[in-house]
């Protein structure tokens, strides 16, 4: 017992000590913890989730560069609509057109890499639905796409206007008319109607039904690229031949305009898209592409002959609706979509401001017929191609994949 009681005696100061020396440490080590706890709670709760705003492509200037690489295609591409080829017809300063590059003001656009965007598209489909603006942005498209696939063969199944396979990726990328998105068509009236008031016949137009042209194709598509606006216009429409609204079978009273009749038949259209379209089909709407016609309209010797792109401070004497313009009605039909798709999932490719300073881009006289010119006046609507519609899909294309890498 006393020997026992003797190691007990001799055993406890060794252990105090050794408790002694573990109380700094451990106070230390809690100090340590609370420090670094207080620091994360300070820290905002989003500021580990919150993702950068996405880059604006849209808001940028045009900057020239002799040195800008040359087009990904030429006159040869079996895609061109012959009127937009302005290689084939010799269109002046192409090289100069074509040395222009779009600048976004806070980011990058790096030129479409056809193999990389096609690999990536592998077993999907793009489609574009609308007017001929839209096919001019498909043209240009389907001749870049075909420089990682030159076996691309033309498509027009399921209605298509025109388009293009590529067997390499299994991808197809098609476009669909439909100028007004809703179904129309021709009511002509007899002789002794039209002598009373001079209309020769209407265009009916059903605002809650879409275009036969597109109506049952949208779920083939993984990506769809909507547009309208270009034919609601009374160039399209004079008095003679005018639009007809109707709704549920029924024409609507009292008549509507042809803006208001823009605007209901893209309310009808937008609720067809969200109600009908497959929810995973990535879509898009492309706002307008601005015409550039100088001294008069397009039947009224209206000219585009320009040699530069236009400076950022002649845009609103162009464009601006409250002047007035020959070109106002691309941003008023824009401000009637943007109010229609804000609170939608349809994407805006807001492609309009870039290409306002482009007048110095489009076909004008060099049309590929000698008599175009004489017959349907300069071209200064649609776009020479190469051109402006590559810097288009330029953007389209860094959209589709920067989306698909977040699904």
């Amino acid at each position: 017992m006393e020997l026992g009681s003797r190691r007990i005696y001799t055993t406890m100061p060794s252990k105090l000590r050794s408790s002694s020396s573990l109380l700094p440490r451990i106070l230390l080590l809690s100090l340590l913890l609370l420090l670094f706890y207080s620091l994360i709670l300070r820290r905002p709760i989003t500021s580990n989730i919150a993702s950068p705003p996405p880059c604006d492509l849209f808001s940028g200037r045009w900057v020239f560069n002799p040195e800008t690489p040359k087009p990904l295609y030429d006159e040869t591409c079996p895609f061109h609509r012959n009127a937009w080829n302005c290689l084939r017809n010799k269109r002046d300063n192409m090289d100069v057109i074509n040395s222009w590059r779009w600048e976004p003001n806070v980011c990058g656009l790096s030129r479409i890499d056809p193999t990389r965007f096609l690999g990536m598209m592998r077993n999907k489909n793009v489609g574009f639905v609308g007017d001929s603006l839209n096919e001019n942005f498909l043209v240009s498209f389907l001749c870049i796409l075909r420089v990682a696939d030159p076996s691309a063969i033309k498509w027009k199944k399921k209605k298509a206007w025109r388009g293009a396979y590529f067997p390499k990726f299994n991808v197809t990328v098609a476009y669909h008319r439909a100028v007004l998105l809703a179904k129309y068509q021709w009511q002509a009236r007899s002789s002794a109607e039209a002598n009373q008031d001079g209309v020769k016949g209407t265009y009916r137009v059903d605002v809650d039904v879409p275009a036969n042209e597109w109506i049952n194709v949208t779920s083939f598509y993984d990506v769809l690229i909507f547009n309208s606006g270009h034919w609601w216009g009374y160039d399209k429409f004079p008095k003679e031949t005018p639009l007809v609204f109707y709704r549920k079978g029924k024409p609507i009273n009292p008549p509507l305009d042809i803006l208001p009749g823009f605007e209901l038949v893209l309310q009808n259209m937008v609720s067809y898209i969200q109600r009908e379209v497959p929810a995973k089909t990535l879509k898009f709407w492309r706002l307008q592409s601005p015409r550039h016609f100088y001294g008069g309209d397009w039947n009224q010797n209206g000219s585009c002959l320009l040699d530069k792109p236009l400076e950022e401070n002649q845009l609103d004497l162009w464009f601006d609706p409250r002047n007035n313009g020959v070109n106002k009605e691309a941003r008023k039909i824009n401000q009637i979509i943007k109010n229609e798709l804000q609170t939608t999932k349809i994407k805006l490719l807001d492609l309009t401001h870039l290409s306002e300073f482009r007048a110095d881009a489009h076909p004008a006289i060099w049309l590929g017929k000698q008599d175009a010119v004489a017959i349907w006046g300069q071209d200064c609507m649609h776009w020479c191609l190469p051109g402006v519609p590559d810097t288009w899909v330029d953007i389209l294309a860094e959209l589709i994949l920067t989306n698909l890498k977040t699904e």
